[in-house]
């Protein structure tokens, strides 16, 4: 386990735990999302763990993507990813593969689940959520367009209009009402959050590891799939407004935070 840099993993008897180690907020770069895509194929490969945890330490849960730290260097010889044409460590092909993992994922959600964050919460099959918690999908209020799948993954949670109302405003959906929209599962007081997914974790986990595989493959049939075509349509939409006015200001209007003065250009 010693390979993950900024993760913990552990096993619980049949429940696998992922900590994400970078406090206090946790904001995500490629190598993150690539240790949580290994660490989940490595649950997949023990015949033991059935479901699993994704927790965090700090404040949030994930805020997202540090848009004031510059972007990651590739690798010098990037090997391409033949469904996407994208470099293989590319962020958004390390996101397909969290979706392609085999085995439930809990995710413990006791605090900001923001942009790229809240399509890391979303990749997993429940979220357990506390009243202090923050759901966001904050593009629009970069002047950037909505990235992780998102576009392909909130609606099926939350409807297609519940979810147009989520990125046409970038408001902060509370824990209690992201609960009742359908975005959250369960909502505990904060101090339970982890408890309380990993007793959910280890209630999946009484039940036959087969039939949770099989199952779990037919209800989400072809979402690895949609996610696939979803983040290609939304990183050439997100190459094209990164290089606006708008977005230097919306990045700059969050930091400073204040209202963003756009221009539409």
């Amino acid at each position: 386990m010693s390979k993950y840099t900024d993760i913990g993993v552990e096993k619980h008897g049949h429940v696998g735990l992922i900590e994400i180690r970078r406090p206090p907020l946790n904001f995500f770069n490629v190598s993150l999302i690539n240790q949580i895509a290994d660490a989940l194929e490595e649950f997949d490969r023990d015949v033991e763990i059935r479901a699993s945890v994704l927790a965090a330490q700090g404040r949030a849960f994930c805020a997202g993507a540090d848009f004031s730290d510059p972007a990651e260097p590739q690798e010098e010889r990037p090997r391409a990813d033949p469904a996407s044409n994208l470099p293989i460590n590319h962020l958004y092909v390390q996101a397909v593969r969290i979706f392609r993992n085999k085995k439930p994922i809990v995710a413990a959600v006791h605090g900001a689940a923001i942009g790229g964050g809240l399509g890391l919460a979303v990749s997993a099959d429940f979220r357990v959520t506390c009243p202090e918690a923050r759901f966001a999908a904050n593009f629009t209020k970069l002047g950037f367009h909505p990235g992780f799948g998102l576009t392909a993954t909130l609606p099926e949670l939350v409807g297609k209009n519940n979810a147009e109302l989520i990125f046409y405003t970038s408001r902060r959906i509370s824990g209690e009402d992201a609960t009742k929209m359908g975005l959250a599962n369960i909502c505990v007081p904060r101090d339970q959050v982890r408890a309380e997914a990993m007793k959910l974790a280890n209630e999946i986990a009484e039940c036959s590891p087969l039939g949770l595989i099989s199952t779990r493959a037919t209800m989400r049939a072809g979402l690895a799939d949609r996610v696939l075509a979803a983040t290609n349509h939304e990183l050439a939409e997100q190459t094209k407004l990164r290089a606006t006015e708008d977005f230097k200001e919306g990045v700059q209007a969050t930091a400073e935070r204040r209202i963003a003065n756009f221009k539409g250009r």
